[in-house]
């Protein structure tokens, strides 16, 4: 019974997560197009998505890897 309240809770949480994570990131998506800070809240969807997603976790790699390049060419000019 604790076990499968467990497991419950842990499916809960993870949807939870999902969903708050993808409603950020789409919100980003939205922002690039629309006025906002869009380079911003995509790496916070990223990232709220990586605690519970490797795939997420990846992406969030490639994107810091690539902001500190364009910061090391801006720094440059």
């Amino acid at each position: 019974m604790t076990a499968l309240l467990f497991k419950s809770i842990k499916q809960a949480k993870r949807l939870i997560i999902a969903v708050i994570g993808f409603t950020v990131l789409l919100i980003g998506i939205a922002m690039i197009i629309l006025p906002g800070p869009a380079m911003v809240v995509i790496p916070i969807g990223l990232a709220i998505l990586a605690t519970e997603y490797v795939w997420a976790r990846r992406l969030l790699g490639r994107v810091k890897s690539s902001t500190s390049s364009v910061k090391g060419w801006v720094s440059k000019q």
